[in-house]
């Protein structure tokens, strides 16, 4: 079983700990980035979405161009473009890309959040579209017939589309959610289920539930999975750690140097969190700062968990050691990013994915070679 890694392709430097500045997009160190974690050896980069962020799209189509073999995980939110456009749109960018597009779908846990993009269904609602989407988007890529569709939430005669995607049978589908909303629909649709860092038993839970759903669908091995989370490195553990303190006062004090507009919106934000992975992330914090052998929690606990807050602290060799015990669990994939985007990419290739690689093929080898004994 290989292990994949996914980076994140921003638009312009910026974290939780380093205040971003200049343009909202800046077509240059989205270029920069990108190659970095094509040379680090990463499989894909995720491009976020939110009401505020440009259009991942296009920043796709420009990375892969500047690019050779880096994947681009587009996050999507249904209800915001029309599935059967949507379902070309996937479908050329993997033409043009060789092959290298794919799409996580995330059906949006803050109703506010929601609005802003016009979109007022409720959560359960939302998952419940969700669905149908997914269903469309799978007919549309591989089907040669004309499709007709009558749902709740879409309706559409002889849709037929000249393009379907380079992969087969269509374009990889990632998914988000905890809710059990969102577990029901990622357990029926998802290639890969995409969980953020708890403890190794709350995310051992998050599988077995979710494998769990998939049985119902007759698809219980059909579910890849990855986690996502923060890796800070440094030669030794006692500077790892220093290193993670100087980010939380670096993030505290970037909190309240703040401009007032944006610190109403974080507020608005972080505020009682209404998404299930938030919340779930809020009672892992509260178990301590540190869970298990190096999860750190205190950016979550700071930031209100609104997004891949938790952070594995130590060297390239215990941080490799931790996510192989993930990968123990049942994760064959990883979202690593790091509070310095550019820069931690490029150490993340120099230090900690070749280990792990390496580690996990010997693992593999120890495995079979027991096996056929």
């Amino acid at each position: 079983m290989t292990v994949e890694f996914i980076g994140i392709l921003h638009y312009r430097p910026g974290s939780e700990s380093i205040a971003g500045s200049g343009p909202a997009v800046q077509p240059e160190f989205a270029r920069e980035l990108a190659k970095a974690h094509e040379t680090a050896g990463f499989d894909r980069v995720l491009i976020g979405y939110s009401s505020a962020s440009g259009d991942g799209f296009i920043a796709a189509q420009h990375a892969a161009a500047h690019t050779e073999r880096l994947g681009f995980l587009v996050a999507h939110r249904p209800g915001v473009v029309a599935p059967t456009v949507a379902a070309r749109k996937f479908a050329t960018l993997d033409q043009f890309t060789g092959g290298r597009a794919s799409v996580n779908i995330i059906s949006g846990g803050d109703d506010h959040e929601q609005r802003r993009d016009g979109d007022y269904l409720t959560h359960d609602e939302r998952y419940e579209r969700t669905g149908e989407y997914i269903e469309i988007l799978k007919r549309i890529w591989t089907s040669d017939a004309s499709i007709d569709h009558a749902g709740r939430h879409y309706r559409f005669e002889d849709n037929v589309s000249s393009v379907k995607p380079v992969q087969k049978p269509h374009v990889p589908i990632y998914f988000s959610g905890s809710s059990d909303a969102a577990i029901e629909i990622g357990a029926r649709f998802a290639n890969v289920y995409m969980l953020w860092a708890e403890s190794l038993a709350g995310t051992r839970d998050q599988i077995t539930r979710i494998r769990a759903a998939a049985a119902r669908h007759g698809r219980a091995d059909a579910i890849r999975f990855s986690l996502s989370v923060r890796p800070i490195l440094a030669p030794t553990e006692e500077k790892a750690w220093e290193r993670a303190r100087s980010i939380l006062e670096a993030a505290k004090a970037l909190r309240e140097a703040t401009t007032s507009t944006v610190a109403a919106f974080l507020r608005r934000r972080n505020a009682a969190p209404a998404n299930t992975g938030s919340l779930r992330l809020l009672k892992v914090a509260a178990e301590g700062a540190v869970v298990d052998k190096r999860l750190w929690t205190e950016i979550a606990s700071l930031t209100g968990a609104s997004g891949n807050s938790t952070a594995l602290v130590g060297t390239a060799e215990q941080v490799a050691e931790s996510l192989l015990d993930y990968r123990a669990i049942g994760v064959d994939a990883f979202l690593i990013r790091g509070f310095d985007p550019l820069a931690d990419a490029i150490q993340y290739g120099e230090e900690l994915i070749p280990l792990v690689r390496r580690e996990a093929a010997l693992r593999d080898a120890a495995r079979s070679g027991a096996a056929a004994e």
